[in-house]
């Protein structure tokens, strides 16, 4: 087993900073991206500035490489887009000499096993080396064995439907044409889909809010725009943000610009709407929901943009004994400290290792995969993550165990005017906010769950 090599799954910043520090630590290693470069995923909504800084989206171990291969480190302050993300830091770390070499573009991981055993074999399964099947750009499979994996492919290809209920709503599908998933380029590539039309933006993330701000200004410079909001909840403090109080000023400011747009009537909101389908009349579409006072008809819109996050892809493990939390789809010893039911804040304790396990030895969930479906996840979090995993891969357990994760907050973890409770206080009896048992407390003695409580 240990002359096998660890395999990476996915090509992103989380999984580059895997290989990045498996390299330093002199293990074998070998990443596999379903797309045709690195950072595929980040491609896709290269347009987006990122409200994170250089100072955060950089990882120590890679780093490193980058550095001993010449590289200039942007600066700190600045806030690229996810192209210059991609430009300035993903591909030259990929093509540094260490990286190079052990990466292989355009193969799709499509399922992982044990070689020789299915799920159901308890016996000796850490005996039996980890098989993966890749399937390459022109349909044709292979088989690799490996000692470990660690799943660093992410959610963005698995967008969740439009409809409120987690499934298609009526219509969603026969309309596809006319439905966007995720941060579509309104002003620039898509622009001709968007300009003099009007825009139908579901969700309540910060994705939407990109998408609603980029439109507000097509609006701007093309008479006729328009963009309608439906949120499926009422409390919009998490995506209106912090202001001032969120330690990361892009994302606050982010947050307080669609706040005045709306409140200014420019873009017209309709919160507390639950889509359950989507039919055409005359060439445009109407969308159909319930509300808390009945149902409700929004149009007619000529375009949707479904902002309603993405979920993970749960095929590729069906074969191996995986533990997830049974509503967010994350590591299940995750859910608790991430669950949005119960947090608001921004933060997260630390964690590593041992809440991204599973029952089956040496395979591991990280990056915004190990979330499943919460939102808010930094790329701080994932880099943490990975180091953590591969010093438990190396058998260096006191530094797998020594986890540090400090993250900004965003300043809404507050009572709020419905319930006057704070960001955990509404933990449900069978799920303890702060029950994780590695979950440590801060200095002031506050629990790291609820830093700001």
């Amino acid at each position: 087993m240990q002359t096998l090599p660890v395999v990476v799954i996915g090509a992103g910043p989380v999984g580059l900073a895997a290989a990045a520090n498996l390299i330093a630590r002199r293990v074998s290693v070998r990443v596999y991206e379903a797309g045709e470069g690195v950072g595929a995923n980040i491609r896709n909504w290269g347009h987006v500035r990122l409200f994170s800084p250089w100072e955060f989206n950089i990882d120590s171990a890679s780093r490193a490489l980058l550095e001993k291969a010449g590289w200039q480190e942007p600066n700190a302050q600045e806030h690229p887009t996810g192209n210059e993300f991609v430009a300035r830091y993903l591909a030259p770390l990929a093509e540094t000499p260490e990286l190079a070499r052990i990466i292989e573009l355009g193969s799709r991981v499509v399922a992982i096993g044990r070689r020789g055993i299915d799920k159901v074999v308890g016996r000796d399964r850490a005996l039996h080396p980890f098989q993966l099947v890749i399937r390459g750009q022109d349909g044709s499979t292979r088989r690799i064995l490996a000692r470990a994996v660690i799943d660093a492919s992410g959610t963005w290809t698995t967008p969740n439907p439009a409809g409120a209920g987690g499934v298609p709503a009526d219509g969603e599908e026969a309309l596809a044409d006319r439905i966007a998933y995720g941060i579509p380029d309104v002003r620039g590539s898509d622009r001709g889909d968007y300009a003099g039309r009007t825009t139908l933006v579901l969700g309540a993330g910060h994705s939407a809010a990109n998408v609603l701000l980029e439109l507000e200004g097509l609006a701007k410079d093309q008479p006729g725009t328009k963009a309608i909001w439906a949120t499926r909840g009422r409390d919009l403090s998490r995506v209106y943000g912090g202001g001032a109080s969120d330690q990361l000023a892009a994302r606050g400011d982010l947050g307080q610009r669609l706040r005045r747009e709306v409140e200014t009537g420019s873009i017209a909101l309709v919160s507390g709407f639950a889509l359950s389908g989507i039919r055409e009349e005359d060439g445009r579409l109407l969308l159909n929901g319930e509300t808390a006072e009945g149902g409700r008809t929004i149009g007619p819109v000529d375009r949707v943009i479904a902002c309603t996050g993405q979920r993970p892809d749960l095929s590729l493990t069906r074969e191996l004994r995986v533990e997830l939390d049974p509503w967010l789809e994350s590591t299940r010893l995750l859910g608790p400290m991430i669950d949005p039911n119960l947090h608001s804040c921004g933060s997260v304790p630390p964690h590593g290792h041992r809440e991204l396990s599973h029952h089956e030895p040496g395979f591991y969930t990280a990056g915004i995969k190990s979330y499943g479906r919460a939102p808010t996840f930094l790329m701080l979090t994932g880099f943490e993550q990975v180091r953590s995993v591969v010093a438990a891969i190396a058998g260096d357990m006191e530094e797998a165990d020594d986890v540090r994760l400090v993250l900004p907050e965003t300043g809404v973890c507050r009572a709020t005017p419905e319930t006057g409770e704070g960001c955990c206080a509404s933990a449900p009896a069978d799920r303890d906010a702060c029950s994780v048992g590695s979950a440590p407390m801060k200095a002031d003695g506050q629990s790291a769950c609820c830093p700001s409580r």
